[in-house]
């Protein structure tokens, strides 16, 4: 162990490894000076990679550009919302729960409703947990700043997580983050890795590319690991937020807390009325007006009767400097979750005790003041007229009533707060001379002997009885109070002078810790103390009317001694310093102002209570102004006498140079100097001469002899100063023209984005200052209720459902209206059914969509714009392109998105997310016609006109239709002419060709289509606990026809039935003579002549043959029976044969072909060796 401990004391610090550890530990060598040694090394080797290398460089560049948008978030932002999606058991709420304990370090039980911390020194978040309903997803969507998605990494991926999605691609995409849990499921680490794989860049393709995705590998004791969620915390502590066009263009409120403001006599009467309830939140978006029209996702439209804005209930900690949070600013506040301690609202206090679970002595704080009141039997009344008290160790206890008689003589108190021990305390103020005797009735001889009597006492045994002596220091002293922000009140007393000891100041303190005070404190605050606490002797108007034993003034002078009282090491030093101690009295006594009143006329006049200059404060506590007093005016510094001032030794070096720069030869800054006032005097046409060319500058002029100078010398100060700021202010125009200049010419990479941007933050720093140094008061009146306020909203008209069947685990929005979102009319959309789900969508069909803030179903018409710009109206939706839809909603501003679904009850299968699209258009501009096509018969045909029957009914309906095209089911065309007069509603019409009596004539027309007028919000909030995701609103016809067991009867004219069509007989074809003349023969029609019967003499005779004939016939029929057989047979034994031979030979060829194989494969083989060894050969130099 020696050995090894002398090695490393004497290892070699030196040699290239030392070196190496020296530059490394010293920062190392840099880029440029390793440029600066080998530059050669650092040149251009590729100029096509170089090229590539920059042009990859800037496409990286380009693709972080967005547009900028102008900075509109407060000073102080309203909380992030954090919204945690995911399937139902997939951990959720554990996920909040371990990141508010990371947090906060306080631990959560119920998940209910919005849960704001505090999570650093300039950001809050609020929790918000998504459950499985859609309506649900969808509002939560829409108000999302980040969402965090849980995926169940056992299971993959699962429908809600793309529903999601989808929802957020519509209404804005919130920046998101999945979370992979239940890692801890796979056992085989290569599975878990390429699981991991699948789903990041599954992930990837959903989001965009790069998305954050967190793991959580496992749980210990029912929780996530630490190191995770921390790090999970700090992405969410930094991240930044994009701003959303609907959230950026539209005032809202997440709601946090609901109270019922009905009458509770009203509800009993009648428990369906409507209520008045007060929702409160933070205010996000832009700025809310006051009586506004709001919109509540699952209930409805209605009117803000009253905004106000309360305290912040978790407000951001006030000191910016430091790093971290303390526990105290650590603040959890989620009412609907039973946590957030006493809530201060308009009118009323409300007290939320916390739950079981929760540590209240180190999480809670302030629950141990909500506790102890709520645990009070006694009244504060009855508590304080039991309550007895001690000023001093040792002295007797005083009661209430001795407090009270104590009061009649002028004793008050004052609230003080105090930082050190965090709590409210009560500084007693004198306002008149205390007496020693509880009567204060004595005489004033008995007054003045008993004054002798406790100063000889006082002289005795001063220093053995501590409590006697304050007392009688307490008799003799006229007490002065010093009030200080967060100090505790010093009693300064003043005593007739005393023989042979040195007086001292009794201070009160609330501990023995505060009166132990260092001497340096002490003379450091001495002077001022003095000067308060001094006296000259010459009693003043004001020490006659507060003295109550009304003495004559005696002529001679009496020093007072100020009483320093100092506690240590179980001693007086009060003996210390009596020399200077003396020497300041003496100096107080010539700096004193004296009772010139009392001198002249031997008397002074008393003054009138209501000229008292202490100003009352409430009725309790008084304030002393000496300034404003008519005293102070009258005794003011009496400059005919001398005042030694012994305080300042001119032989130090200190002192001199203290005041060397009060003259021309000091060191002055550059505007106050000499030569620089002296040339702005000159220029204004002020000559200032001196007999020795010497000028001395005072600094201050106390004894001027007229006011006038004075004046002078205050204007030409005046103009000293603006001179100063109008040259401060060229130099600060110079110095931005240079910078601008700088910016344009020398900086080379500025871009027209850059312009752009710092366009952007000059407009939101101008938003900030133009109402930054305004009250919220007043400014709520110019630009309303600011993001980032906690507000108040009062709404009357609620339905009762509301309230009754309030769940805190849906949330409730409150959505801020458009001057005219809050109408009902025509909207123009572009919509495209999603390619995910599983039907096509049916017009007239009832639809859900979401649109804005609402959810509402109404019954859309789908169209596609033709060639010619006619909107034709479509039966269905198209399957893989976009299409027109008009329907009959709330106005929306153009350019929002929405997204359609069949139906939010339960949770289906399939994909729920039916289509998605844009709104175009907010009027009835558009027409959408349907084709309508009307058929007629001919009546009669005269060649290429004919007369039709059956398309109309009356002569009117022809005059519209006249000139209109009619064609028939042939492919012939036509036009309307004239109606007929019989019958009614024919016509006649011309044709291209003569039209047949089985002609069937039709005109196209188009038809125009009016829009249902539906609109039905979607009041999923309105129903029970427990039923909220089973809204059914308007059935769609299938449904209903599916519901009630109802089947169509088919159209007979629809069935598929088999054609029979009769043959048709044409009559021939008559060509006129002259044609056939001039026909060639070829086409000519030919004359010819049946032919007839053939005459019994040209007909052949039939053979009968003798039976001798018929046995030859059949022989030979049965021999050339027998030869085609056996040839036939022979023929395939020849074939079997050849086949077989063919085999043989195929099989010989295949030999024969391996065998010349082997013997090239022999050959070559020999024919390298041979050459190999002719080179051998070549390279030893063998010939």
């Amino acid at each position: 162990m020696k050995e090894k401990w002398y090695q490393e004391k004497t290892k070699k610090k030196n040699g290239p490894k030392a070196e190496r550890k020296k530059l490394k530990k010293h920062g190392g060598p840099t880029e440029e000076d390793a440029r600066k040694r080998n530059p050669k090394a650092f040149a251009v080797q590729s100029a096509v990679r170089m090229a590539k290398t920059f042009h990859r460089s800037q496409d990286m560049k380009t693709k972080k550009h967005h547009i900028p948008l102008v900075d509109r978030t407060p000073l102080e932002p309203p909380p992030i919302v954090i919204v945690v999606v995911g399937p139902p058991k997939v951990g959720k709420s554990t996920l909040i729960r371990c990141l508010i304990k990371n947090f906060t370090r306080q631990k959560l039980g119920d998940i209910c409703g919005p849960v704001t911390i505090v999570s650093g020194k300039k950001r809050r978040l609020t929790f918000m947990e998504c459950n499985n309903d859609i309506n649900t997803m969808i509002d939560l969507a829409k108000v999302a700043d980040l969402v965090l998605m849980l995926i169940d990494a056992s299971f993959g991926f699962e429908m809600e997580t793309f529903e999601f999605l989808n929802i957020c691609q519509v209404h804005g995409f919130p920046r998101i983050m999945g979370v992979l849990t239940h890692l801890d499921s796979f056992k085989n680490n290569k599975v878990l890795r390429k699981t991991k794989k699948n789903l990041k860049h599954r992930f990837w393709t959903e989001v965009y590319q790069g998305a954050k995705l967190f793991y959580l590998s496992g749980m210990v004791y029912g929780e996530y690991q630490l190191q995770e969620v921390k790090n999970l915390g700090r992405f969410i502590s930094v991240m930044k937020f994009r701003p959303l066009v609907w959230q950026t263009s539209h005032p809202y409120v997440l709601v946090d807390r609901m109270e019922d403001l009905t009458d509770p006599e009203l509800v009993r009467t009648d428990p369906k009325c409507d209520r008045t309830v007060s929702l409160y939140g933070y205010l996000r978006g832009t700025h809310l007006k006051n009586k506004g029209q709001v919109h509540i996702p699952g209930v409805g439209d209605f009117q803000v009767a009253d905004v106000n804005f309360l305290p912040d209930p978790c407000a951001l900690p006030d000191a910016q400097k430091k790093r971290a949070l303390n526990e105290k600013e650590r603040l959890l506040y989620a009412p609907m979750a039973g946590v957030g301690g006493v809530v201060y609202d308009k009118d009323a206090v409300y007290i939320d005790l916390p739950a079981s679970h929760v540590n209240q002595q180190q999480m809670r704080p302030t629950t141990e003041l909500v506790q102890s009141l709520i645990d009070t039997h006694a009244t504060l009344d009855a508590k304080m007229a039991a309550s007895k008290v001690s000023l001093f160790s040792g002295s007797a206890t005083l009661e209430p009533e001795d407090i009270g008689e104590q009061k009649k003589e002028g004793l008050q108190e004052e609230s003080v707060w105090d930082p050190n021990t965090q709590r409210e305390r009560r500084k007693v103020v004198f306002t008149t001379e205390d007496e020693e005797d509880v009567s204060g009735s004595s005489d004033d001889e008995d007054g003045d002997s008993e004054d002798s009597d406790q100063e000889d006492q006082g002289e005795d045994d001063g220093e053995k009885n501590l409590s006697t002596f304050l007392k009688e220091a307490r008799a003799k002293c006229v007490e002065t109070t010093k009030t200080g922000a967060g100090a505790p009140p010093v009693k300064r007393p003043k005593l007739e002078e005393r023989k042979g000891e040195s007086a001292e100041v009794p201070a009160f303190a609330d501990s023995e810790d505060d009166l132990e005070v260092s001497e340096d404190e002490e003379e450091s605050g001495g002077e001022e103390e003095a000067g308060r606490a001094g006296d000259s002797g010459h009693c003043s108007e004001e020490d006659e009317e507060e003295s109550d034993d009304g003495e004559e003034e005696s002529e001679e002078l009496c020093c007072e001694f100020s009483i320093l009282l100092f506690l240590s090491a179980g001693g007086l030093k009060w003996k210390e310093g009596l020399q200077q101690k003396a020497s300041d009295a003496f100096l107080r006594q010539q700096q004193a102002a004296p009772n010139l009143r009392k001198r002249v006329y031997g008397s002074v006049v008393e003054v009138d209570d209501s000229e008292d200059e202490e100003q009352e404060l409430g009725g309790l506590f008084r304030v002393s102004r000496p300034q404003n007093s008519k005293k102070f005016q009258a005794n003011a510094v009496d400059s005919s006498r001398f005042s030694p001032d012994a305080s300042h030794n001119w032989e130090l070096e200190e002192m001199l140079n203290s005041i060397r720069d009060c003259f021309v030869t000091g060191k002055w800054d550059e505007s106050q100097d000499a030569a620089t006032l002296l040339k702005e005097d000159g220029e204004r046409g002020e000559a200032i001469h001196s007999d020795d060319g010497s000028s001395c500058i005072a600094c201050d002029q106390q004894n001027s002899e007229n006011d006038d100078d004075d004046d002078d010398q205050e204007e030409s100060v005046v103009k000293v100063d603006d001179k100063e700021a109008m040259k401060n202010k060229r130099l600060e125009k110079k110095q931005r023209l240079k910078e601008r200049f700088d910016s344009e010419y020398d900086d080379g990479d500025a871009t027209y984005f850059d312009d752009l941007k710092e366009e952007m933050q000059k407009q939101a720093e101008l938003n900030r200052a133009e109402f930054e140094d305004v009250d919220d008061e007043t400014r709520v009146q110019y630009e309303g209720f600011r993001p980032g306020m906690y507000v108040r909203l009062e709404i009357p008209s609620l339905p009762c459902e509301f309230v009754t069947n309030f769940d805190p685990h849906y949330p409730i929005i409150l959505g801020g209206l458009g001057s005219s979102e809050g109408n009902v009319g025509y909207l123009q959309m572009r919509l495209k059914k999603h390619r995910w789900y599983h039907r096509i969508l049916k017009t007239r069909d009832p639809l859900i969509l979401s649109l804005g803030w609402r959810r509402f179903q109404t019954m859309p018409l789908y169209h596609i714009e033709d060639h010619n710009g006619r909107h034709r109206l479509l039966k269905y939706t198209p399957q893989h392109m976009h299409c027109g839809a008009s329907i009959w909603g709330p106005v929306t501003p153009q350019g929002t998105g929405f997204l359609a679904v069949q139906t939010v009850a339960g949770v289906k299968a399939n994909f729920r997310i039916a289509a998605t699209g844009v709104v175009l258009d907010l009027d009835k501009s558009v027409t959408v016609v349907k084709k309508l096509k009307l058929i007629g018969y001919p009546e009669k045909i005269f060649k290429n006109t004919s007369f039709i029957k059956g398309m109309f009914n009356t002569v009117l309906e022809v005059a519209k239709f006249e000139g209109a095209s009619v064609r028939t089911v042939s492919g012939v065309r036509g036009q309307i002419k004239k109606a007929l007069s019989t019958p009614a509603g024919a016509f006649r019409a011309t044709f291209e060709d003569r039209l047949l009596m089985s002609d069937v004539v039709f005109l196209r027309s188009w038809f125009p289509v009016t829009i249902p007028q539906l609109y039905n919000p979607v009041t999923s909030l309105l129903l029970p606990v427990g039923q909220k995701d089973s809204w059914a609103g308007m059935r769609t016809l299938g449904q209903l026809k599916h519901d009630l067991g109802i089947r169509n009867k088919p159209n007979a004219d629809s069935l598929y039935k088999p054609v029979v069509r009769a043959q048709r007989h044409f009559n021939r074809l008559q060509i006129p003579k002259e044609l056939q003349k001039a026909l060639p023969f070829k086409s000519k029609p030919k004359q010819l002549q049946p032919k007839g019967k053939t005459p019994r003499d040209l007909q052949r005779p039939s053979v009968i043959r003798e039976p001798h004939e018929k046995k030859v016939a059949a022989l030979l029929h049965a021999l050339s029976t027998v030869h085609n057989y056996n040839r036939k047979k022979a023929h395939t034994l020849q074939h079997a044969k050849h086949k077989q031979f063919l085999q043989e030979k195929g099989k010989q060829e295949e030999a024969k072909l391996q065998r010349q194989k082997e013997a090239r494969k022999k050959l070559y083989r020999a024919m390298g060796q041979a050459d190999q060894k002719n080179q051998r050969s070549s390279l030893k130099g063998e010939t």
